[in-house]
């Protein structure tokens, strides 16, 4: 049972997909499509940032680079997804559960951090407008997204690690549509070393979740004292338009997110695990490229300005 060649061999198979044939491909196509969307809009998004001088701004290089995450943070999983629904089989050998667990979750933490990024950026443009060129520069702004995506990769390497050294006995079907910490960790043989475990993971993902949290909250403190003492309706409505993109989709991403990873000892139904799972690896990034796109005037125009151009 310890053996370890045994262990790295195992395959989990995912329970939480349709049986019947027919309710597979109904998931499938709209999964496909949503798929196809995210990773065509974010490369979009990225085409028109790079594409437009105007729009070498901090906080463009951001969402860029925010798109740029979103690609392989939908990749670490959907396309799992897609061939599960069309195998019989859907299983997954546990060290690619792993990689996924690995690439999911660390460009999932860089994400967080580049929102939390992003909070900060809107904060010193709407309260420091005067020395915001000069401390949000370039180089700045690259530092950032490097400090995000080494804080991303380094975070989940422990737990991954730990995880990897753990024997995997019994019932190896896996109660969720991918990898993940908790779903892998009951599967576990040895129950104390896997609860110690599944507490820590809980602590760790609230850490990480209430700081990025309480950090963006304080930014739009800020911002919010800030515009409120702007006495024009139109300068107020114009300091607030540049925040609604990213202020929803924090919420819209954190929100998932804070009811999977903040649930502690509460459990949900296999149906509001998988509901909720399917909110931020899927949802929340099919909305993203729509939401920088259409809420955004200064994209909006640069793809109309290049789609005249693709016609003429």
């Amino acid at each position: 049972m310890e053996s370890p060649n045994w262990t790295t061999s195992q395959e989990f198979i995912f329970s939480a997909f349709p049986y019947s044939w027919g309710k597979s491909v109904i998931c499938f196509i709209p999964l496909l499509f949503i798929y196809a969307f995210i990773v065509v809009g974010n490369l979009v998004i990225m085409a028109v940032v790079h594409l437009n001088t105007h729009l070498h701004t901090p906080m463009y290089f951001l969402i860029s680079a925010l798109s740029f995450l979103e690609i392989w943070y939908t990749t670490a999983t959907i396309p799992e997804m897609l061939s599960s629904l069309l195998s019989e089989r859907r299983s997954i050998s546990l060290n690619g559960c792993l990689l996924q667990m690995y690439f999911f979750h660390s460009t999932g933490i860089s994400e967080v951090c580049l929102l939390t990024a992003m909070a900060f950026d809107r904060y010193l443009a709407i309260c420091s407008p005067l020395h915001y060129p000069t401390i949000m520069t370039p180089k700045l702004c690259a530092q950032l997204t490097f400090s995000c995506c080494v804080c991303g990769f380094v975070t989940p390497l422990p737990e991954i690690a730990w995880i990897s050294t753990l024997p995997f006995c019994g019932s190896n079907r896996l109660e969720h549509i991918f990898c993940d910490f908790l779903p892998v960790l009951r599967l576990a043989c040895t129950d104390t070393q896997a609860i110690i475990m599944i507490q820590i993971v809980d602590i760790v993902h609230a850490v990480e979740i209430i700081t990025a949290v309480m950090l963006t909250v304080m930014s739009y403190v800020g911002i919010v004292a800030v515009i409120l003492r702007i006495r024009s309706a139109e300068g107020r409505r114009k300091a607030f338009s540049t925040c609604v993109s990213h202020l929803t989709v924090f919420l819209l991403f954190f929100g998932n997110v804070a009811l999977m990873y903040l649930r502690f000892s509460a459990t949900y139904s296999l149906f509001w695990d998988t509901a909720i799972a399917l909110g931020f690896t899927v949802l929340s990034p099919f909305f993203n490229p729509i939401i920088y796109s259409l809420r955004n005037k200064e994209i909006k125009e640069a793809i109309r300005k290049h789609l005249g151009q693709a016609k003429i």
